[in-house]
């Protein structure tokens, strides 16, 4: 805890419209500095900041309910959980207040010199239950504070309302000239992959467990070949490569992640010290996310564009059974990610751009794809908005995902406190940065894609932008090997409904 930050609620400290520090100091000093009604709050006192902010739920702070309300019904969820932040909060500004009543009442009879005797006694009498009051308006701030994060972002105007994923709107499609989208009677990408010897998903099974593989030979290229290129790519576009760790604290998880994340994604690192829990990330916009946390931002340095690196780790608990063959969903992979924190009135602009650079990239590598716009009751929490690309896979003769944009404005933010412009503003015009995230190449699901749409009968056509990246350069790799009578994707792994 030295030179921790120690944090109040508002109500019990200064009464002030929104949460803020209560003062930066050591431990000691803090304790010392503290006025005795507080110094034994416990440490759970200390503040997290809210996903979206409080005041917005409470009429007369100048917040709408009713456009919260609304929110949740187009993501199809609870819209009483609203009403009960403003019961939570209510409750916590009334037990707060009335400590404080008290305490005026006493400076006002000692400032005009009257005998405030008995008040002095009923404030001795009011302290003995004051630790209780004051640590039970910190758990109501607790309890208020981890309702508003179950609240999702609120619903762009934009989003079409559904909660079927079947009415997912089309926004456009792209193909290369001459090439029809259209199922064809050719190999699936783990069969074109296995004849390449490119991968072993038999040994990774093995010594992995289920969606376990290994790349080898040009399995391995081709996923370096992909990152290669989707880095230079961001790069020339005006992004800053950063390789980000591949697991983070708790606190900073829960930060950036959704509270179901952490049972159906997210996997845990155990090492016996539960108060400091790390968790793999399932994407580098997780710790690119909270890079900036805690930071004030020079507004005249916006957009700041990273393209992000990593390793990624994904449980796939609510996925059984869903592409259970070949390496399109599996636990463990690499993916190129566009992060962009920026000005709140162009984030918007921002969405379009990183989506139109997303759909460049597909372009160059000539891989047919429609964009879509999420409906509403599928939206992570963290999303406003979201568009995937979803690129042609003609052995399955279907379109599926490869990119997800989504436009998070301050949710992100907020509960990781980055914010922007001078440091003389007042709490009450706080201007937090938009966050925004699209994917750019995880790469093997590009590469399944790529494996599908430049088969031939005799191998692999290279696609022209990844060749300087692979040994020798190759415009075209053969086939090193026929397909087993039981290939692991086909009798071992594949669903029923494959094996015909």
């Amino acid at each position: 805890m030295e030179g921790c930050h120690i944090y109040l609620p508002v109500a019990l400290a200064n009464n002030s419209r929104s949460f803020r520090p209560f003062f930066k100091l050591s431990k000691e000093k803090a304790a010392a500095k503290l006025p005795k009604i507080f110094r034994a709050i416990p440490t759970e006192a200390i503040y997290y900041a809210n996903m979206l902010d409080v005041n917005d739920f409470i009429v007369e702070r100048g917040g709408n309910p009713e456009r919260i309300r609304e929110s949740q019904r187009r993501r199809f969820a609870d819209e009483a959980v609203v009403d009960q932040v403003i019961a939570l909060f209510e409750d916590h500004r009334k037990s707060s207040s009335k400590i404080n009543e008290v305490q005026k009442l006493i400076g006002a009879k000692k400032k005009a010199k009257e005998d405030a005797t008995d008040l002095l006694q009923q404030k001795i009498e009011l302290e003995k239950e004051k630790k209780l009051t004051v640590e039970s308006a910190v758990q109501k701030e607790k309890d208020l504070r981890t309702k508003i994060k179950t609240i999702g972002n609120i619903v762009d105007d934009s989003v079409p309302i559904s909660n079927s994923e079947d009415n997912n709107a089309v926004q456009r499609t792209w193909a290369p000239e001459g090439v029809t989208v259209e199922k064809r009677n050719v190999l699936s990408h783990h069969e074109v992959l296995l004849r390449l010897d490119g991968y072993d998903p038999d040994r990774g099974v093995k010594v992995v467990g289920h969606r376990g593989y290994f790349l080898r030979q040009w399995g391995v290229f081709l996923n370096q070949a992909l990152i290669n290129y989707g880095l230079e790519f961001l790069s020339q576009r005006g992004y800053c490569p950063l390789q980000a760790p591949q697991f983070m604290l708790k606190d900073y998880m829960a930060k950036t992640a959704q509270l179901d994340d952490f049972d159906e994604q997210l996997y845990k690192v155990v090492d016996g010290d539960e108060a400091n829990d790390k968790y793999l990330i399932a994407t580098s916009e997780q710790p690119i996310s909270a890079f900036h946390a805690d930071e004030w931002l020079i507004a005249k340095d916006l957009p700041i564009k990273y393209a992000g690196y990593s390793t990624c780790y994904r449980r796939e608990a609510g996925s059984h059974g869903r592409d259970a063959w070949g390496i399109y969903r599996v636990h463990q992979f690499e993916k190129v990610e566009q992060f962009v924190l920026t000005d709140p009135e162009k984030s918007w602009e921002a969405f379009e751009e990183m989506i139109g650079v997303s759909e460049e990239f597909y372009q160059t590598l000539g891989l047919p794809y429609q964009v879509i716009a999420i409906v509403s009751g599928a939206l992570n929490n963290a999303a406003a908005k979201k568009l995937d690309l979803e690129a042609w896979f003609p052995h399955q003769g279907e379109y599926k995902e490869l990119v997800s944009c989504s436009n998070c404005t301050d949710y992100q933010s907020r509960a990781l406190d980055i914010r922007f412009g001078a440091k003389t503003q007042t709490d009450a015009k706080k201007k937090y940065v938009h966050c925004l995230n699209s994917t750019l190449c995880a790469t093997t699901r590009t590469l399944c894609c790529v494996l599908e749409n430049y088969q031939t009968d005799e191998g692999l056509r290279v696609p022209e932008p990844l060749r300087k990246y692979l040994p020798g350069a190759p415009e075209f790799i053969p086939f090193a090997r026929d397909l087993p009578k039981e290939a692991a994707g086909v009798k071992k792994t594949l669903p029923q409904r494959e094996r015909k």
